[in-house]
């Protein structure tokens, strides 16, 4: 029910012989009083809140753990979704408002080599739903509004397609969570027909998309993804997003010692990067015990983002938040499977 949006909701309660304005009724209790049981709706019939029960369910996610960061107040989330699955998503406070950076899938199949989400392969989709109630559950927990998302937890947003186009939908909503859509960052390490479905969109979001390279050669080494899109291929969709949308697309770019961390590699980010209206956000590689790989000095992230900046490219160094509960980027994975 909470993958349905308005207009769905006023033909189906149409179709049952229902008064239109009992959609905006059920809309109202499932995304502004974000209700988890059909029987809180107290303004609707007992009639219609048991054809409600025979003909869907509200699902919505549980938690099961909450570990808060004692460096920053990050906190990390996990959350239990059907089938016995867990999720993990992160509140985190901003001098500017709260982010929530939610999961897409349980799990994640790109295979990226730096990356713990992607340890046990991809278990399914989240439904729009999932996404949504992710926020509802942070935002009753905390008792603090989100003022932004950031599709960058478990998963590839842009494998979950369709339910992320949705969620994006329902999220904007002014009749739900009335999130503007600038105020929502989708992260993909680069699936180019995608990308380009979302650019036929038109929407207003950010786009972020994972670099974590200079050049295909390197990147084919920590990104299976890298053998099916070139970075020309990947670059060419992003300057068409950004020359469309006039939104500066952000690169995300994790600094891994020895392998992608060089002047050399930051000269040829740079050449790359030059006529573009974008961002790069250098992230030092995060600490996953299954992976060897050992983060960049703080002299040579320093280095990296002197001669990013020296050639004329906007670029900052990610706040490293939660690490200390393992909600960094690259820290969130599937912990642990419930048994039913």
């Amino acid at each position: 029910m909470l993958s349905m949006t308005l207009q769905e909701w006023e033909e189906t309660l149409k179709q049952w012989g229902e008064p239109k304005f009992r959609a905006k009724q059920i809309f109202d209790w499932l995304h502004k009083k974000q209700i988890t049981e059909i029987d809180d709706m107290t303004n609707i019939s007992k009639g219609l809140r048991e054809k409600l029960k025979q003909n869907g369910k509200i699902s919505y996610t549980r938690q099961v753990k909450k570990l808060v960061s004692q460096i920053d107040g990050t906190i990390k989330y996990l959350f239990e979704i059907e089938n016995g699955l867990v999720i993990e998503s992160v509140f985190m406070h901003y001098h500017y408002g709260n982010t929530a950076c939610i999961s897409t899938q349980a799990g994640c199949r790109m295979g990226c080599s730096f990356c713990a989400s992607t340890l046990d392969g991809v278990e399914r989709n989240l439904t729009a739903g999932e996404m949504l109630s992710q926020i509802y559950e942070m935002q009753k927990d905390t008792g603090e509004r989100i003022s932004s998302v950031v599709l960058m937890g478990s998963g590839e947003p842009l494998d979950n397609y369709e339910n992320v186009l949705r969620f994006l939908h329902l999220a904007n909503d002014k009749n739900g969570l009335h999130l503007g859509q600038r105020h929502i960052t989708l992260s993909t390490c680069g699936l180019v027909e995608k990308m380009y479905d979302l650019l036929e969109e038109d929407l207003q979001i950010t786009l972020a998309v994972s670099l974590h390279a200079p050049n295909d050669r390197i990147r084919q080494k920590i990104m299976p993804i890298a053998k099916k899109y070139s970075m020309q291929e990947i670059l060419k969709v992003c300057k068409e997003y950004s020359d469309k949308t006039k939104r500066r697309v952000t690169f995300e770019y994790a600094l891994i010692k020895g392998i992608n961390d060089s002047d050399d590699c930051a000269e040829e980010l740079a050449s790359k990067l030059h006529n573009m209206l974008c961002h790069v956000n250098l992230i030092p590689i995060n600490d996953v015990k299954e992976r060897n790989y050992c983060k960049s000095s703080e002299e040579r992230v320093k280095k990296f983002t002197y001669i990013m900046e020296q050639k004329g490219i906007e670029t900052t160094i990610r706040r490293k938040l939660g690490s200390d509960i393992d909600a960094a980027c690259g820290q969130l994975r599937k912990s642990y499977q419930l048994h039913s």
